[in-house]
């Protein structure tokens, strides 16, 4: 039983109006779902993707009231997003900073050029060389041109201040495996990959004891996600975690996909999310996320949500 890759990544923005314009504007992502949190229907659940809404593609948020976010281990501390081609990262690089967008420049890591920078709030980012490989569905309306549009989720990174027992959980509970290493600022990073591998699979732990542990909060990421094809392999995984004593959440039906929710030693929170059914379930693909959509057992409080929320553009 293995994971395919990275499902999606959930953070966190205290602004949703000026996130939408970053993520859709600056990035030219696309918003694919606009709902709430089915946990706390106050609070926006904002999802940008590729134009199809793919599994692996989704960068979402929450929208919530809190301070910011306080750096440090047992966190995740950057995602990546891939491009195809050095070139890209070049053309980003200048366009980044005509949007007032600062970055780092571009780097050799891991073997990938690598391009760093911010969003508004400080949610750290990447953009990351993938080679052009796999799938790619670039969205026509996007301000940024299709060969330059981001394809997906690369790898993202873990900070935790001592190794071994993710490293077990990592390996012999979610079956990934330990490939490769490298340093980045003085701490080792340890690098894991799943299903066939690849940026868009691929979990990077650094290794941080001499950092405060971090608090959540605008500019953090809240939780990570990772893919499981259909409804037999996560029925596995909920076996699995019983069987193997690891505290789970059990089955949660968030309507778009099924999800397992449980936290790694470090308290870092994991999601195992199937691939489907997927965010045309609600509404037609061609303007997925122009409106505010509930899943069945929300719908009939929608008065109630949608008076508690702050305007969105309607056009995604």
């Amino acid at each position: 039983m293995q994971l395919t890759g990275i499902h999606h990544l959930t953070a966190i923005t205290t602004h949703a109006a000026a996130n939408h314009a970053f993520y859709t504007r600056t990035l030219g992502m696309r918003m694919v779902k606009k709902t709430v949190n089915q946990d706390d229907v106050s609070a926006y659940h904002l999802f940008y993707a590729d134009a199809v809404a793919s599994p692996g593609t989704d960068l979402t948020f929450f929208d919530w009231r809190v301070p910011a976010e306080r750096r440090g281990t047992n966190a995740v501390i950057r995602t990546m997003l891939r491009v195809a081609g050095r070139d890209n990262l070049d053309w980003w690089a200048q366009r980044l900073t005509e949007n007032g967008v600062a970055h780092e420049g571009i780097v050799e890591r891991d073997g990938r050029a690598t391009l760093d920078f911010e969003d508004p709030e400080g949610q750290r980012l990447s953009l990351v060389d993938d080679g052009g490989e796999g799938e790619a569905h670039p969205w026509d309306r996007s301000p940024v041109p299709v060969e330059r549009q981001i394809r997906g989720l690369g790898p993202i990174v873990l900070s935790v201040p001592a190794l071994e027992n993710t490293d077990i959980v990592l390996t012999r509970v979610m079956n990934m495996r330990a490939v490769r290493r490298y340093t980045l600022g003085g701490s080792q990073v340890h690098v894991y990959e799943m299903g066939a591998g690849g940026a868009g699979a691929e979990l990077h732990v650094a290794v941080e004891p001499h950092l405060p542990r971090s608090r959540q909060g605008a500019g953090a990421v809240h939780h990570v996600a990772f893919r499981t094809p259909d409804e037999t392999e996560y029925r596995g995984w909920i076996d699995r975690l019983k069987e193997l004593r690891v505290p789970s959440s059990g089955a949660v039906d968030r309507f778009y996909f099924r999800s397992l929710y449980f936290r790694e030693p470090n308290g870092i929170l994991f999601e195992i999310a199937t691939d489907g059914p997927g965010f045309a379930q609600d509404e037609p693909q061609e303007t997925l996320g122009e409106t505010l959509a509930l899943p069945p057992f929300l719908e009939p409080r929608r008065a109630e949500i949608e008076a508690g929320l702050v305007a969105l553009p309607t056009a995604s």
